[in-house]
């Protein structure tokens, strides 16, 4: 059987990568591993109970003070693992300024 390749390439850690997930409030935050990641989605172990807590949104943090994150949602749990998807911004990639050319032959 051949195997399923419907995105783009993950990346599979072999021990895992401390991160953490917090809400988009910041009311929780909780450890976890980060075992796959791909441009799409990500494949995380928990090291806490996620009974209780609203995880239709919230915020994966890849760095202890919080300046690397994507914005994510719930896909799967099974146990302690979860599947989650990156939200992309609303307004997309960021745009490049537009030429500016009013005013150009005045100067």
């Amino acid at each position: 059987m051949a195997a399923e390749n419907t995105g783009p390439a993950r990346v599979t850690f072999g021990r895992g990568y401390n991160v953490w997930i917090m809400a988009i409030d910041g009311t929780w935050r909780r450890s976890c591993l980060l075992k796959a990641v791909s441009a799409n989605d990500a494949e995380l172990t928990l090291e806490g109970s996620i009974e209780g807590l609203n995880l239709k949104e919230f915020f994966l943090l890849l760095s202890s003070t919080g300046l690397a994150y994507r914005r994510c949602e719930l896909v799967k749990v099974n146990g302690a693992e979860i599947d989650i998807r990156f939200l992309s911004t609303k307004g997309g990639k960021t745009k490049k300024p537009a030429a500016r050319t009013e005013g150009m032959a005045d100067a």
